[in-house]
C-alpha cells in the first residue's frame, strides 16, 4: 500500500544523518501461533527432558550468534558476543528449571524465566535496560527452536527498503545488508542503543524513538531524514528523489575526504577511531584516522569465565596496537559492570549497577585486577612500539584520578581519565593537575547529568547529548584543558554526529573519537567551517532551550 498524499511526518531521535527513500518493510517477530499452540498441546515433558530440550535450543541460538560474530567485527561482533553469552547464561537456565519444577510447561517456563530477568534489567535501568531487548530476542529464538520453526528475524527485502521495527536485536541489526536496507526506523531505543551504534558502523540513516512508526504499512513510500529525525510519509516523488540524489552526491564527496582533521582555516582536530578488538583495529587503521581514542578492552572478555593471564591479555592488546604503528592508541581499562557483566570482575546482585561498582571502582577491593591489566598494556606497548596512553572509566574524585595516574606512570605510560560523572567535569581543572588528558564519555555523562536512563525511549529527549546542560559540562571540561595546556577529547557517540562535532570543536575539544565509519563524514563537515563558525555554533547551542532548538540554531549558522 502506498500513501496517496503527504501527511505530518513521524518524528524521533536523530541518530545517523543521511537520507533514505524507499518502501517500508516492517520487521515483525511474532512466532506462528498455530505452531506454538500445537507444541503446547503435547504431553508435558519430564523435568530432565524439558531442561535438556531447553539446553539444546539455547546452545543452537548461541551458536548462531557466534557464527555471525565470525562474519562481523567491531561493535556488531561485540554485541553479538554478549548475546551469545546471555543465551548460555546459567542464571537464565536456573530460572527455567525453577519454573519447570512448579509444573509449568516448557514454553511457559522459558517465557516466565525471561520475563523475570526482563523485569530485573528494566528496574536496574541504565544500559541494563538494553539487554531486555536482547533477552526477548533470545526467547523468541529459543521458542522457535523448540517448536521447530526457523528463528525469527528481519525480512530480507526484494528492493532497497526502509526497515521499520519496534526495536532491533543485535543479531538483526548486525546482519543488515546496506545494499537492501537504505534506512532504519525504530519505535523504541535511544541514541546509544545497539541499533544506533551498529547503524553508525554501517553508515545507515537512522531514527529511533519514533512513536507511531509501526503504524506504517508495508510498501508505504517514506523518506527518512536521519539528521533531522523525521520520517516523511508519501513525499513528492520528484522532490524526494532530488533530495536523495543531492545527499548521495554529498556522501560521495565525503567518501573522498582523506584527512587530517582540521577546520577550513587550518585549526587541527585529531580524529580518532573507537575499536573493540584486533580485527576492528586493523580495519580502522586503513582509514584516515590519527589513531585510537577509545579501545574498549572489556569487549574482548565478555565471554571469559576466568581472568586471562597477563601474557594472554598482552597478546590481545598487542593485536590492537600493532596496526597503528607510530599513531597513538588510548586504552580504556575494564569498564565492566552495569550492562557489561564480566564473570571474573563484576559484582553480582547490585540493586543499581549503573550507579554501582563498575569501571575503576572494581579495583577498590580488587587492586590486582587493575595492576595485571596495566602490566599487560605496558607489555603490549613495549612489544609494538606504539605510543600508548591509558584511561580509567567512572572516575568521580581527584583522589581516584591521582591514584590511577600513579599506577599508570609507574609503567611508563601516559595517564588520563574519562569524564562521565558530572563531578569529574566540575573538577576538571583539578583532575588535570594529576593526569595528562581527559576524555569525555558523553553517553554516560548525559545519562548521569540528566538523571535519565539512556535506554528509556520515553526519556530520549533528556538523554540527547545536545542537552544544553551536557554541553555546559563539556565546555567546563574543555576550558580546563585550555588552561592546563592539556588535551580534552570526546569518545562518546556524540563525536560521530557531524553537526555536533562542530559544536564540540567550538567548545574547545581537541580530539574526537568515533566509529571508524563516521570519521569521513565528521572530517568533511569540519573542513567546510572555520573555527570562528564552530565557536559561534557552540554559543548558539549553549543558549538554546532544548536539543531541538540547539540543532536548529546550529544548522541556521552553519548551513
Amino acid at each position: 500500500m502506498v500513501t496517496s498524499a503527504p501527511v505530518s511526518p513521524i518524528s524521533g531521535t536523530p541518530v545517523v544523518p543521511g537520507l533514505g527513500l524507499g518502501p517500508v518493510v516492517v520487521a515483525r517477530t511474532e512466532l506462528d501461533p498455530v505452531a506454538v499452540a500445537a507444541y503446547a498441546a503435547r504431553p508435558a515433558l519430564e523435568e530432565a527432558d524439558a531442561l535438556a530440550a531447553f539446553d539444546a535450543a539455547a546452545a543452537e541460538v548461541a551458536a548462531g550468534f557466534e557464527r555471525r560474530v565470525a562474519a562481523g567485527s567491531g561493535a556488531a561482533a561485540a554485541v553479538l558476543t554478549a548475546s551469545a553469552g546471555l543465551a548460555r547464561d546459567k542464571g537464565l537456565r536456573g530460572a527455567v528449571r525453577r519454573h519447570l519444577r512448579t509444573g509449568a510447561g516448557l514454553l511457559d517456563a522459558v517465557h516466565a524465566a525471561v520475563a523475570q530477568f526482563v523485569e530485573l534489567f528494566s528496574q536496574q535501568g541504565g544500559l541494563m535496560a538494553e539487554r531486555a531487548t536482547d533477552l526477548r530476542d533470545i526467547e523468541r529464538r529459543v521458542l522457535a527452536r523448540l517448536v521447530g520453526l526457523p528463528e525469527p528475524g528481519v525480512p530480507v527485502p526484494d528492493v532497497p527498503s526502509v526497515l521499520v521495527a519496534e526495536d532491533l536485536a543485535p543479531a538483526d541489526t548486525a546482519g543488515l545488508d546496506p545494499r537492501l536496507v537504505v534506512a532504519l526506523v525504530t519505535e523504541r531505543g535511544g541514541p546509544t542503543s545497539h541499533t544506533a551504534i551498529i547503524a553508525r558502523q554501517l553508515g545507515l540513516p537512522c531514527v529511533v524513538g519514533a512513536a507511531g512508526a509501526l503504524g506504517l504499512a508495508d510498501g508505504a513510500i517514506v523518506l527518512v531524514d536521519g539528521g533531522a529525525g523525521l520520517v516523511e510519509l508519501g513525499p513528492d516523488p520528484v522532490a524526494a528523489a532530488a533530495r536523495v540524489e543531492a545527499d548521495r552526491a554529498e556522501r560521495a564527496a565525503v567518501a573522498g575526504w582523506a584527512g587530517p582533521g582540521r577546520t577550513a582555516d587550518g585549526h587541527a582536530v585529531r580524529l580518532l577511531a573507537n575499536v573493540a578488538d584486533g580485527e576492528s583495529a586493523a580495519q580502522a587503521a586503513t582509514g584516515p584516522v590519527e589513531g585510537v581514542g577509545l579501545f574498549r578492552t572489556e569487549l574482548c572478555f565478555l565471554s571469559a569465565a576466568d581472568e586471562p593471564s597477563v601474557e594472554e591479555q598482552a597478546d590481545v592488546y598487542a593485536a590492537v596496537l600493532e596496526p597503528f604503528g607510530e599513531r597513538s592508541v588510548v586504552v580504556r581499562t575494564l569498564d565492566a559492570g552495569s550492562d557489561k557483566p564480566i564473570a571474573f570482575a563484576t559484582h553480582e546482585g547490585e540493586e543499581n549497577p549503573a550507579l554501582g561498582v563498575r569501571g575503576l571502582r572494581l579495583s577498590f577491593d580488587n587492586p590486582g585486577l587493575l595492576g595485571r591489566q596495566l602490566d599487560a598494556i605496558a607489555a603490549a606497548a613495549r612489544r609494538t612500539g606504539t605510543p600508548t596512553s591509558v584511561m580509567a572509566p567512572m572516575v568521580a574524585t581527584v583522589a581516584e584520578a591521582d591514584a590511577f595516574a600513579r599506577e599508570v606512570r609507574a609503567r611508563g605510560l601516559r595517564a588520563g581519565v574519562m569524564v562521565e560523572v558530572p563531578s569529574a567535569a566540575l573538577l576538571a581543572h583539578r583532575m588535570l593537575e594529576v593526569v595528562d588528558f581527559l576524555s569525555l564519555g558523553t553517553n554516560d555523562l548525559t545519562q548521569y547529568t540528566m538523571a535519565a536512563d539512556r535506554m528509556a525511549t520515553d526519556l530520549a529527549h533528556l538523554t540527547d547529548p545536545w542537552q544544553p546542560a551536557v554541553l555546559q559540562l563539556i565546555a567546563i571540561t574543555a576550558h580546563a584543558g585550555r588552561g592546563a595546556g592539556k588535551p580534552v577529547g570526546v569518545c562518546g557517540e556524540a563525536a560521530a554526529d557531524p553537526l555536533l562535532a562542530c559544536v564540540l570543536v567550538g567548545l574547545g575539544v581537541t580530539s574526537l573519537s568515533m566509529a571508524a565509519a563516521a570519521v569521513r563524514p565528521v572530517g568533511a563537515r569540519l573542513a567546510r567551517v572555520t573555527l570562528a563558525q564552530c565557536e559561534a555554533a557552540a554559543e548558539a547551542a549553549l543558549a538554546a532551550g532544548d536539543p531541538a532548538a540547539a540543532r536548529d540554531a546550529v544548522r541556521a549558522l552553519l548551513d
